[in-house]
């Protein structure tokens, strides 16, 4: 009589990975936004816990391949952007959302602080319709809790046909390489241009309840 054999725990995971892929790898979104400057945008998102990657770029213009000196002309359409991948089951799409309305002013849709023209709109270029209802939501949520504020005036397109170009190498986690702290739930206020301009401060409680909500 044959005696059963344990499969050790490790086999146990690759078989079971070539079997159902979906156990093996994690299911992940994407969705591209914009609110100004995209070095400090981007190192708030790196912060949030569920985000796995960021990376800036531009988005919603008109010419392929696009320099950073080509959008600083605003003459591209382009939009300085941050694409974010997340683990939805870690954080969700409406989470991220509270946290990109609270880092910047979506009811300005020419100006974000020292920022002004069409390639510092705030703008969200998403990843199918699920994501476009959840957005929908999010902004009159949003609206009915800032009454006085006015409308947002945050661009919204869906990606593609509003491709994302990644930004030059020297771009991307620009301000954690020059030190700032990108580690997950931190609300060390974010120097916005490395070692000048405006200081974002993070510490406000939509912010905090985001960035620190599994610590």
């Amino acid at each position: 009589m044959r005696s059963c054999r344990v499969m050790p725990p490790l086999l146990l995971l690759l078989w079971a990975g070539l079997l159902c892929p979906a156990l093996a790898e994690p299911t992940t979104e994407r969705f591209t936004l914009a609110a100004g400057c995209f070095w400090s945008v981007e190192m708030a998102f790196q912060r949030a816990p569920g985000v796995i990657s960021t990376r800036v770029g531009y988005a919603g213009g008109t010419v392929a391949e696009p320099s950073y000196e080509d959008v600083t002309t605003g003459r591209t359409g382009h939009t300085e952007s941050v694409e974010v991948t997340f683990d939805p089951a870690a954080v969700s799409l409406g989470e991220l959302l509270r946290l990109f309305w609270a880092i910047h002013n979506p009811t300005d849709g020419k100006c974000q602080g020292n920022d002004c023209g069409s390639q510092y709109r705030t703008a969200i270029f998403y990843h199918g319709e699920a994501q476009k209802r959840v957005i929908d939501a999010s902004i009159a949520e949003w609206e009915a809790a800032h009454p006085s504020a006015g409308p947002i005036a945050t661009e919204l397109s869906a990606s593609p046909p509003a491709r994302f170009w990644a930004a030059e190498g020297y771009h991307q986690q620009y301000l954690e390489l020059r030190g700032q702290d990108a580690s997950k739930g931190s609300l060390a206020p974010i120097q916005c241009y490395g070692d000048r301009g405006p200081i974002k401060k993070m510490d406000k409680p939509d912010i905090a309840a985001v960035l620190q909500k599994d610590l």
